[in-house]
């Protein structure tokens, strides 16, 4: 995976924590993931689609979640309810969004879609053809893991468009 897809979802993942829990963040040590099994008690599962599709997973554990959203909610969440599910899958969606308007911003469009919030460890989620690259977000209140598995929706075409997007932005700057 190309680094232009990774950095916009770390940036925005400090930026959203940064702004939602005032806690700021480090990156751990990347890795490549070709199993299908998730290792966190919480996933939220975000797709992409445009210029680059493919998914975005959030991991956690339960006690993680509930730290964030008692947080993020101010009031404390003993047990993870509708409420603090909401909250997390929210958290997703925000920082999937953010990193979405960042890769529009290098000129790479994608929607994405409504998260979607898995329960269990050992869930199996299928990226199919291409390895995940895992990225641990660490901080005070836990670590959430990063999955994402992106590529160029059709390369030829992706690079036909960054290309004129770059030729929009010169006929601006006159």
């Amino acid at each position: 995976m190309k680094v232009e897809y990774l950095n916009p979802f770390v940036e925005a993942a400090g930026e959203v924590i940064q702004a939602e829990v005032q806690l700021d963040i480090r990156r751990g040590e990347l890795a490549v993931q070709h199993s299908a099994f998730t290792a966190d008690e919480i996933t939220v599962l975000i797709s992409l689609v445009g210029q680059v599709e493919g998914l975005a997973l959030y991991g956690m554990s339960v006690a993680t979640g509930l730290a964030l959203v008692s947080r993020m909610m101010e009031r404390e969440f003993p047990e993870f309810d509708d409420l603090a599910q909401s909250g997390v899958a929210e958290l997703g969606n925000v920082i999937t969004g953010r990193a979405s308007i960042k890769l529009t911003e290098a000129g790479l469009r994608s929607n994405i879609s409504p998260p979607t919030l898995i329960q269990g460890k050992g869930v199996k989620i299928s990226t199919l053809q291409f390895p995940r690259v895992v990225v641990p977000l660490i901080f005070e209140l836990g670590e959430i893991q990063v999955h994402l598995a992106l590529r160029a929706r059709d390369r030829r075409q992706a690079g036909v468009e960054v290309t004129r997007a770059l030729v929009d932005v010169r006929r601006a700057d006159g």
